[in-house]
């Protein structure tokens, strides 16, 4: 299945799904020294973020998840690429920042991925890929 996107931040990549259909605050949801979800309240509890597709609706709370996301990315716990519906300034900023691919502009369906199917995400061409389940 091929979804037509638009591109936040440049890059290609290919990893396992990591999905949720609640928003992201990196500053409080996710530890950026080991890229788990650490808030109890959130659907990805205790899951890692790392070396995932994260698709999820879109960021939330402080100018500071910028740099959350671009502390993950220097520890090596980022995620490969992030799909967002709607991609709002600061998990912008720190794709940005961090050379994660982002895109945005795509079908809410695309929060029914199931969790470890493998997605490419090529922000440059404007293409997201659901490929089959990873290994």
């Amino acid at each position: 299945m091929e979804i037509m996107c638009h591109k936040v931040a440049s890059g290609h990549a290919v990893g396992p799904a990591l999905v949720t259909r609640e928003a992201i605050s990196f500053l409080g949801n996710v530890n950026p020294e080991t890229g788990m979800v650490i808030d109890p309240a959130h659907e990805l509890f205790g899951q890692s973020i790392a070396g995932k597709v994260l698709i999820f609706p879109g960021g939330k709370g402080s100018t500071v998840g910028s740099y959350v996301i671009y502390q993950l990315k220097k520890r090596g716990r980022a995620p490969f690429a992030m799909i967002n519906l709607r991609s709002e300034p600061i998990v912008a900023v720190g794709a940005i920042i961090s050379g994660i691919p982002l895109v945005d502009r795509v079908p809410e369906e695309v929060l029914q991925i199931e969790s470890g199917i493998l997605v490419e995400v090529d922000a440059d061409q404007g293409i997201v890929r659901v490929l089959d389940r990873s290994s």
